[in-house]
């Protein structure tokens, strides 16, 4: 669910490509695949435990496993680059 409230499907190459762009600069090294896998596994757990899974809940997520995986920099970049948009 968008931040509107509209049901869209969801593209995960958005997610790959965003955080990619937000690991861009900071020194991190993430690569594609990484990055891909990092977006299924939160999307994994977001499906599993909700009906709905809204933009805030992915963010949220993205930015939680980032920082689990000591990438500081690049989830500090995210959380800001969602934050924009």
């Amino acid at each position: 669910m968008k931040r509107s409230g509209n049901l869209v499907f969801f593209d995960d190459e958005k997610l790959v490509s965003s955080i990619m762009k937000a690991n861009e600069g900071t020194g991190e090294t993430l690569s594609p695949k990484a990055a891909e896998y990092l977006a299924d596994a939160v999307l994994g757990r977001l499906v599993k435990n909700n009906a709905i899974v809204t933009t805030q809940m992915i963010s949220e997520g993205v930015y939680e496993a980032l920082n689990e995986r000591d990438l500081w920099l690049t989830a500090r970049q995210y959380r800001e680059f969602k934050k924009d948009a």
